[in-house]
């Protein structure tokens, strides 16, 4: 069959979902998305659609070789997220069409469950011991939480101390009966992430996410001596050939690719074979909505070397909606022990609530993120 409409709806808190219908009437579901750039990134949906109405739905490797290297222009965020979106729609119409879920099409599932973690503190991270104490109630066996606020080139130790106080505040209210890991977010520079990394050690992260920006990867080697904590990247990374000079260089624990960023599902797991060949672990990055978080649970359940996933139910981001909402059955994301069980419905393995959907697209978004500056009015990293 052919694939034959496309449509886009920009819905609270700040997501995009792209809907694909194909000749016969079946639909796929994807989360092209770029946070605070929905237009941008449905401009970009938009004119890649021209070139794949009419074309065969099921040849997903040949369409996404034509929308990534059939443009001079290729790579980064919005062009590579308008691709995942559709990418991730034709794996879920492909599962649909046989009546299996995306993992079976991508050698079959190698494990019954997937370890996730909640969001605590928010952007500005606060109040994390009794926020720790009610994800253990929910039933979370892991966290994460920002590190740091806004931080100088060099800043202080007190800084500092204020950073470490976050987390060992958790390890005196419930002990090491919590996996925490640590979401630098590429707020910290490469001097104060030495300093950091080694004030935070003996509270025993999980991990640490992005000690520096993306763009700085080339210090990850002399972080990676500073402290035996894993360190972890990739969010703001793009298809196999981004990851490439990442994995051979070294210094990287664990890789975190976002499948509405990396180029979608089988890009991703592409990535995943070329970290599992380095001995690195995969967790794939979502702070999304709930068909990114289906994709990512999809590569998950076909992938060793993955070992955690992010997820975004409570997390500070969604004022208006939570990753519920748009769906019919609930069951799917249903939290036991800190795992959810193996996706089996077809396709992505949830069921879109398309009513809601086009309620909410009526009111829509104009999510940014925050602009933060120093104390002396210079541009901080958020």
């Amino acid at each position: 069959m052919a694939i034959a409409s496309f449509e886009l709806f920009k819905v609270p808190p700040r997501w995009l979902f792209l809907k694909v219908t194909t000749s016969d009437g079946l639909t796929g579901w994807g989360e092209p998305i770029v946070e605070g750039k929905a237009d941008t990134v449905a401009a970009a949906v938009t004119e890649m659609s021209e070139y794949l109405i009419g074309k065969d739905e099921n040849r997903i490797e040949d369409l996404w070789q034509v929308l990534y290297r059939g443009g001079f222009y290729r790579g980064g965020p919005i062009l590579t997220s308008a691709i995942s979106g559709i990418e991730q729609a034709l794996w879920d119409i492909k599962g649909k069409r046989l009546g299996v879920p995306v993992h079976e099409l991508m050698g079959g599932a190698v494990r019954d469950r997937m370890k996730v973690y909640a969001w605590i503190g928010g952007d500005r991270p606060a109040d994390t011991a009794n926020e720790a104490k009610k994800k253990i109630a929910e039933g979370y066996t892991a966290v994460k939480m920002n590190g740091t606020e806004e931080l100088e080139w060099i800043d202080s130790h007190a800084k500092i101390e204020l950073a470490v106080e976050k987390i060992a505040a958790i390890r005196e209210a419930v002990g090491n009966t919590l996996d925490v890991a640590i979401d630098f977010h590429g707020r910290v520079h490469k001097g104060m992430a030495k300093v950091l990394i080694k004030e935070l050690e003996p509270y025993k992260p999980l991990f640490i996410e992005e000690p520096v920006l993306p763009e700085n990867n080339e210090a990850l080697l002399e972080l990676a001596r500073v402290s035996s904590i894993p360190l972890a990247t990739g969010e703001r990374m793009f298809t196999r050939w981004d990851f490439k000079q990442l994995l051979a260089s070294g210094g990287i624990d664990i890789i975190q690719p976002d499948l509405s960023h990396a180029g979608g599902i089988w890009e991703c797991r592409k990535i995943a074979a070329m970290a599992e060949a380095y001995d690195v672990a995969v967790a794939p990055h979502c702070p999304l909505g709930p068909i990114a978080l289906a994709a990512s649970l999809q590569l998950d359940f076909c992938t060793p070397n993955a070992f955690i996933q992010e997820q975004s139910l409570g997390i500070h981001y969604n004022q208006g909606a939570d990753l519920h909402d748009y769906l019919t059955d609930t069951g799917a994301f249903r939290y036991e022990s800190g795992y959810v069980k193996r996706l089996e419905a077809p396709g992505l393995g949830i069921e879109i609530n398309e009513d809601k959907i086009r309620e909410m697209a009526a009111i829509g978004h104009q999510w940014r993120n925050p602009v933060w500056r120093t104390a002396d009015g210079n541009v901080a990293e958020w």
